[in-house]
Protein backbone atom coordinates (compact mmCIF):
# COMPACT_ATOMS: atom_id res chain seq x y z
CA UNK A 1 0.00 0.00 0.00
CA UNK A 2 1.08 3.31 -1.25
CA UNK A 3 0.20 6.31 1.09
CA UNK A 4 -0.04 9.76 -0.10
CA UNK A 5 -0.81 13.39 1.20
CA UNK A 6 -2.02 15.47 -1.67
CA UNK A 7 -1.53 19.43 -1.51
CA UNK A 8 -3.50 21.40 -4.03
CA UNK A 9 -5.05 24.98 -3.22
CA UNK A 10 -8.31 23.95 -5.41
CA UNK A 11 -10.50 21.64 -3.35
CA UNK A 12 -11.92 20.20 -6.83
CA UNK A 13 -8.67 19.43 -8.01
CA UNK A 14 -8.16 17.35 -5.06
CA UNK A 15 -11.12 16.02 -4.67
CA UNK A 16 -10.73 14.80 -8.81
CA UNK A 17 -7.38 13.42 -7.96
CA UNK A 18 -8.78 11.34 -4.30
CA UNK A 19 -11.20 9.95 -6.38
CA UNK A 20 -9.25 8.99 -8.89
CA UNK A 21 -6.55 7.33 -7.15
CA UNK A 22 -8.34 5.64 -4.29
CA UNK A 23 -9.80 3.26 -7.53
CA UNK A 24 -6.55 1.75 -6.93
CA UNK A 25 -6.30 -1.09 -4.23
CA UNK A 26 -2.69 -0.17 -3.26
CA UNK A 27 -2.80 3.49 -2.90
CA UNK A 28 -4.64 5.44 -0.43
CA UNK A 29 -4.96 8.98 0.24
CA UNK A 30 -4.01 9.99 4.21
CA UNK A 31 -4.55 13.47 4.05
CA UNK A 32 -4.91 16.69 2.02
CA UNK A 33 -3.94 20.07 2.02
CA UNK A 34 -4.80 23.19 0.66
CA UNK A 35 -1.58 25.03 1.09
CA UNK A 36 2.31 24.30 1.90
CA UNK A 37 1.84 24.94 5.88
CA UNK A 38 -0.95 22.62 5.86
CA UNK A 39 1.06 20.07 3.54
CA UNK A 40 4.52 20.30 5.59
CA UNK A 41 1.59 19.44 8.98
CA UNK A 42 0.61 16.34 7.12
CA UNK A 43 3.77 14.99 6.24
CA UNK A 44 5.01 15.41 9.88
CA UNK A 45 1.56 14.06 11.03
CA UNK A 46 0.81 11.15 8.83
CA UNK A 47 4.18 10.05 7.76
CA UNK A 48 3.17 9.27 4.42
CA UNK A 49 5.60 7.57 1.41
CA UNK A 50 4.79 10.02 -0.94
CA UNK A 51 3.58 14.16 -1.29
CA UNK A 52 1.56 14.73 -4.52
CA UNK A 53 2.42 18.56 -4.47
CA UNK A 54 0.85 21.27 -6.58
CA UNK A 55 3.50 23.68 -7.83
CA UNK A 56 2.29 27.11 -6.95
CA UNK A 57 0.38 27.33 -3.77
CA UNK A 58 -0.56 30.63 -1.46
CA UNK A 59 1.78 30.64 0.97
CA UNK A 60 4.65 28.20 -0.23
CA UNK A 61 5.71 26.96 -3.65
CA UNK A 62 6.41 23.48 -4.39
CA UNK A 63 9.98 23.41 -3.73
CA UNK A 64 9.67 25.29 -0.66
CA UNK A 65 7.34 22.66 0.42
CA UNK A 66 9.92 20.51 -0.77
CA UNK A 67 12.87 21.39 1.24
CA UNK A 68 10.81 21.47 4.25
CA UNK A 69 8.99 18.09 4.01
CA UNK A 70 13.25 16.26 3.08
CA UNK A 71 14.67 18.38 5.98
CA UNK A 72 12.54 15.75 8.58
CA UNK A 73 11.40 13.29 6.70
CA UNK A 74 14.10 12.33 3.68
CA UNK A 75 12.87 9.35 2.74
CA UNK A 76 9.38 10.71 1.48
CA UNK A 77 8.74 10.89 -2.28
CA UNK A 78 7.90 13.75 -3.82
CA UNK A 79 5.69 14.08 -7.00
CA UNK A 80 5.44 17.35 -8.46
CA UNK A 81 1.52 17.67 -10.25
CA UNK A 82 0.75 21.29 -11.71
CA UNK A 83 0.01 22.58 -14.90
CA UNK A 84 3.06 24.54 -14.97
CA UNK A 85 5.58 23.54 -17.75
CA UNK A 86 8.11 26.48 -17.94
CA UNK A 87 12.12 26.00 -17.30
CA UNK A 88 11.77 28.59 -14.55
CA UNK A 89 9.28 26.29 -13.15
CA UNK A 90 10.29 22.64 -13.92
CA UNK A 91 14.00 23.29 -12.83
CA UNK A 92 13.90 24.92 -9.19
CA UNK A 93 11.24 22.11 -8.01
CA UNK A 94 13.84 19.34 -9.19
CA UNK A 95 16.73 20.93 -7.34
CA UNK A 96 14.42 21.09 -4.20
CA UNK A 97 14.55 17.58 -4.23
CA UNK A 98 11.23 16.51 -5.67
CA UNK A 99 11.66 12.93 -7.41
CA UNK A 100 9.04 13.21 -10.41
CA UNK A 101 7.56 15.84 -12.25
CA UNK A 102 4.25 15.48 -14.14
CA UNK A 103 0.93 17.74 -15.82
CA UNK A 104 -2.10 17.59 -14.89
CA UNK A 105 -3.51 16.56 -17.84
CA UNK A 106 -1.60 13.49 -17.08
CA UNK A 107 -4.03 10.43 -18.22
CA UNK A 108 -5.10 8.66 -14.67
CA UNK A 109 -3.57 5.19 -15.09
CA UNK A 110 -0.72 7.04 -16.02
CA UNK A 111 -0.23 8.90 -12.63
CA UNK A 112 -1.33 6.15 -10.80
CA UNK A 113 1.70 4.27 -12.36
CA UNK A 114 4.01 7.08 -11.94
CA UNK A 115 3.40 7.09 -8.51
CA UNK A 116 4.68 3.27 -8.45
CA UNK A 117 7.58 4.09 -10.63
CA UNK A 118 8.40 6.83 -8.17
CA UNK A 119 8.08 4.87 -5.07
CA UNK A 120 10.45 2.01 -7.18
CA UNK A 121 13.00 4.66 -7.33
CA UNK A 122 12.63 6.12 -10.49
CA UNK A 123 12.21 9.39 -12.04
CA UNK A 124 8.91 10.12 -14.32
CA UNK A 125 9.31 13.40 -15.84
CA UNK A 126 6.09 15.11 -18.61
CA UNK A 127 8.24 15.76 -22.14
CA UNK A 128 8.45 19.56 -20.65
CA UNK A 129 10.36 18.23 -17.66
CA UNK A 130 12.70 16.07 -19.95
CA UNK A 131 13.54 18.71 -22.72
CA UNK A 132 14.17 21.45 -19.05
CA UNK A 133 16.66 19.01 -17.48
CA UNK A 134 18.26 18.23 -20.87
CA UNK A 135 18.71 21.61 -21.76
CA UNK A 136 20.35 22.45 -18.64
CA UNK A 137 22.93 19.04 -18.42
CA UNK A 138 24.14 21.12 -21.65
CA UNK A 139 24.80 24.30 -20.07
CA UNK A 140 28.22 25.38 -19.32
CA UNK A 141 28.70 24.53 -15.77
CA UNK A 142 27.56 28.39 -13.59
CA UNK A 143 27.80 28.99 -9.52
CA UNK A 144 24.67 31.10 -10.21
CA UNK A 145 23.00 28.28 -11.48
CA UNK A 146 24.43 25.90 -9.07
CA UNK A 147 22.57 27.26 -5.94
CA UNK A 148 19.17 26.20 -5.31
CA UNK A 149 16.70 29.10 -4.02
CA UNK A 150 17.13 27.80 -0.36
CA UNK A 151 20.99 27.55 -0.36
CA UNK A 152 21.17 30.68 -2.10
CA UNK A 153 18.97 31.70 1.31
CA UNK A 154 21.33 29.61 3.90
CA UNK A 155 24.22 31.75 2.60
CA UNK A 156 22.39 35.07 3.08
CA UNK A 157 21.60 34.75 6.61
CA UNK A 158 25.34 33.41 6.91
CA UNK A 159 26.13 36.92 5.36
CA UNK A 160 23.95 38.25 7.90
CA UNK A 161 26.15 36.61 10.54
CA UNK A 162 23.80 34.08 12.03
CA UNK A 163 25.56 30.72 13.19
CA UNK A 164 24.31 27.40 11.73
CA UNK A 165 21.47 27.02 15.15
CA UNK A 166 19.92 30.66 14.13
CA UNK A 167 19.87 29.82 10.31
CA UNK A 168 18.11 26.78 11.14
CA UNK A 169 15.24 28.44 13.16
CA UNK A 170 14.78 31.25 10.75
CA UNK A 171 14.58 28.78 7.94
CA UNK A 172 12.54 26.35 9.93
CA UNK A 173 14.54 23.35 9.30
CA UNK A 174 17.18 21.17 11.78
CA UNK A 175 20.20 22.50 12.26
CA UNK A 176 21.86 19.43 10.78
CA UNK A 177 20.13 20.20 7.70
CA UNK A 178 21.54 24.04 7.57
CA UNK A 179 25.39 21.87 7.67
CA UNK A 180 24.33 19.41 4.90
CA UNK A 181 23.39 22.84 2.77
CA UNK A 182 26.83 24.45 3.77
CA UNK A 183 28.26 21.21 2.62
CA UNK A 184 26.64 21.53 -1.07
CA UNK A 185 27.50 25.22 -1.26
CA UNK A 186 31.21 24.56 -0.86
CA UNK A 187 31.12 21.88 -3.33
CA UNK A 188 29.38 24.19 -5.89
CA UNK A 189 31.18 27.30 -5.36
CA UNK A 190 34.66 25.10 -4.66
CA UNK A 191 35.29 26.96 -1.22
CA UNK A 192 36.29 25.10 1.88
CA UNK A 193 34.34 27.32 4.77
CA UNK A 194 31.25 29.83 4.52
CA UNK A 195 33.46 32.74 4.69
CA UNK A 196 35.02 32.66 1.40
CA UNK A 197 31.37 31.35 0.00
CA UNK A 198 30.13 34.86 1.14
CA UNK A 199 32.62 36.69 -0.36
CA UNK A 200 32.75 34.24 -3.75
CA UNK A 201 29.01 34.65 -4.22
CA UNK A 202 29.21 38.69 -3.56
CA UNK A 203 31.87 39.10 -5.91
CA UNK A 204 30.13 36.86 -8.85
CA UNK A 205 26.90 37.74 -8.24
CA UNK A 206 26.05 40.70 -5.41
CA UNK A 207 22.20 41.31 -6.51
CA UNK A 208 21.59 37.56 -5.15
CA UNK A 209 22.84 38.19 -1.88
CA UNK A 210 20.51 41.16 -1.33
Amino acid sequence: MIRMVIADDHRMVREGIKSMLMKHADLEVVGEASNGEEAVGLVRATSPDLLLLDLRMPDMNGPEVSERVLSFAPTTKIVILTTYDSDADILPAIEAGANSYLLKDVRPAALADAIRDTMAGRTVLDSHAIQAVTVQLRRPPSRRQGLSAQELRVLRLAADGMTNRQIARSLFIGETTVKTYFTRIFAKLEVNDRTSAVARMMADHPDDMD
